[in-house]
């Protein structure tokens, strides 16, 4: 008789609900506090008729179904129920493909990528429909040439109006105005911004709802909190991570590290961390819990167990499920996590 057989029959005789077996067979609880998850086996694989290479974005649409990006040509878009069933895909020029934002204008949802390879932001419709593209922004001095610039992420007002982060390239941002024209630049290297560092980021909003950027500096461990315009206004110190993309969900905000000694240690893992309204770490996903010394700094953080390997974004669904999107990790579909 396998374990599983054993257990439910145990609980059964003992009155135990089979639910709860179902969970004790499911691997351990990861995270801590009110933030705790345990992974659910199997979610969205595929297999060899929808291949993924590196799993770069992942967003929720409205509906609850999970879209997923990644940069394997024969299907590039990938788009799930919230069980892991194939809906539908399609994508194939999209080599570079990397940072995937989900915007819902003038009522209607629709998808901003961008491609390292092809130097472009593209935007679409949910089923692939082109709506509009934008490439290097040559005019502007800042570039000699179109290879200089690769794109990570875009950030999004809620006027329409839009940021690209060129975090692979001069790590200079570019605002957009919400017609999609041109409207300023700011940042790279003599403007403050560290190299290695914009990578993903999101339009935040303060307690008098004034719009700020927050912005994930991978390499450099912290995350960067600037104006409209580019001003600085502080730094949160994330030490022994790499965020690579923020998400907020209400009061909480979720860090993807791609791992806790990159670029040092390449095999190094990752983990997902929660923050509170206050930007605090309240538990760390896959990872040591955090710790706050007297002074309220934060102790460096570690990746716990083999749960992940690079996370590189995420995605929380309306249940509050914790779905993951992994960089360099052997070709493996997205993780998803119920929360416990």
């Amino acid at each position: 008789m396998n374990r599983r057989r054993f257990l439910l029959q145990s609980a059964l005789a003992a009155g135990v609900a089979p639910w709860a077996v179902r969970a004790e067979t499911r691997g351990p609880i990861l995270g801590q506090g009110g933030f705790r998850y345990r992974v659910v086996p199997g979610w969205g694989q595929l297999g060899a008729s929808t291949p993924v290479d590196n799993c770069h974005g992942i967003v929720c649409d409205r509906a609850g179904n999970v879209v997923l990006l990644t940069d394997e040509p024969k299907n590039n878009f990938i788009v799930y129920d919230p069980k892991g069933r194939l809906l539908h895909k399609w994508g194939t020029e999209y080599p570079g493909a990397h940072g995937l934002s989900l915007v819902v204008e003038h009522g209607r949802e629709v998808l901003y990528f961008t491609d390292l390879k092809r130097h472009r932001v593209f935007k679409s419709t949910p089923s692939g429909e082109l709506l509009g593209e934008w490439g290097w922004p040559e005019k502007t001095g800042r570039y000699a040439k179109e290879d200089d610039y690769r794109p990570s992420w875009t950030l999004h007002l809620p006027d329409g109006g839009f940021f690209i982060l060129d975090g692979y390239g001069r790590d200079y941002i570019t605002r957009h105005r919400a017609d999609g024209s041109f409207h300023s630049i700011f940042g790279g290297q003599e403007g403050g911004i560290t190299h290695w560092g914009p990578h993903g980021g999101m339009v935040d909003f303060d307690a008098k709802k004034r719009p700020t950027l927050l912005i994930a500096m991978s390499d450099q461990q912290y995350l960067l909190r600037l104006d409209l315009e580019g001003k600085a206004l502080g730094r949160v110190p994330l030490p022994g991570g790499n965020p690579r993309q923020i998400r907020r969900v209400r009061k909480n905000y979720f860090v993807a590290h791609l791992a806790d000694n990159w670029p040092a240690d390449r095999n190094s893992r990752g983990f997902v961390s929660v923050l509170d309204s206050e930007l605090r770490v309240i538990s760390n996903v896959g990872g040591t819990p955090p710790e706050y010394d007297q002074n309220g700094t934060l102790r460096p953080m570690k990746h716990v167990g083999e749960t992940f390997l690079h996370p590189h974004d995420l995605a929380v669904g309306k249940d509050g499920s914790l779905y993951v999107a992994q960089f360099a990790s052997g070709k493996t579909y997205p993780i998803k996590l119920d929360r416990v």
